[in-house]
């Protein structure tokens, strides 16, 4: 079982940056993927980005250019620097761990990021 806990949500302007963080613990297999989804208001869950082990990185659409995501292995940790915020970057946003031997997920309990124009 991984428990996750993130921090780094928060009320910004558009134009300005947060940065999240997501800290794992628990029983950590080596063949894992972690990253970040996200939940506007009334849409259903988005990928934003998500890092291998081994630092491969994959982005979606909305993230590209102007998000980064970097993990600490040796922390069990995992980071999303965001950038030139929107209003449309407005949900919540859940740490996800991905065991890649049992293709199991786990969820953190989401950080609301809330950007005003």
């Amino acid at each position: 079982q991984v428990q996750l806990v993130e921090s780094g949500g928060g009320l910004v302007q558009a134009g300005g940056s947060l940065r999240l963080s997501c800290a794992a613990s628990g029983i950590i297999f080596s063949s894992n993927v972690m990253g970040w989804y996200r939940q506007p208001p009334g849409k259903q869950r988005e990928l934003v980005a998500v890092i291998t082990k081994g630092g491969s990185t994959n982005y979606g659409d909305s993230a590209k250019g102007r998000f980064t995501i970097s993990r600490d292995n040796a922390k069990n940790t995992v980071y999303l620097q965001m950038n030139r915020l929107n209003p449309e970057d407005t949900a919540v946003y859940y740490c996800n761990y991905h065991n890649g031997l049992t293709q199991r997920d786990s969820w953190g309990q989401g950080t609301q990021v809330t950007v005003t124009s």
